[in-house]
């Protein structure tokens, strides 16, 4: 099972990345993936998440309506499209897979990570 996660890089606020997650080694359209983040100084927390088969999502507040995640299951990969970056966006990106079948960012339930993908909003 892999994971790796790619798009990050330094983007002005207001700007846009899209990150992606290549998935391999299991079928991605068996499985939720999620995306979390860490900030310098501060813990992993959830940022959103695709459950499998109906691809229902779930965004944690401070990125509703700026972030996107997406999947293309014949492409073993998930998207994360996001929009209005701020300066507070900056942090590294990791996908990884959950053993739940429904969308939750309860990082306990997500048994393989990413390495991650630094994002840096900044002018």
């Amino acid at each position: 099972v892999r994971l790796v996660a790619s798009g990050g890089g330094l983007v002005q606020p207001g700007g846009s990345l899209r990150l992606s997650c290549a998935a391999s080694g299991f079928t991605l359209s068996s499985y939720a993936i999620g995306w979390f983040r860490q900030a310098p100084g501060k813990e992993r927390e959830g940022v959103s998440c695709i459950s499998r088969r109906y691809g229902r999502t779930y965004y944690t507040d401070s990125v509703k309506g700026r972030f996107t995640i997406s999947r293309d299951d014949a492409k073993n990969t998930v998207y994360l499209q996001m929009d209005s970056l701020k300066p507070e966006d900056t942090a590294v990106y990791y996908c990884a897979r959950s053993l739940a079948s429904t969308c939750s960012l309860v990082q306990e339930l997500y048994d393989y990570w990413g390495q991650g993908t630094l994002v840096t909003v900044s002018s």
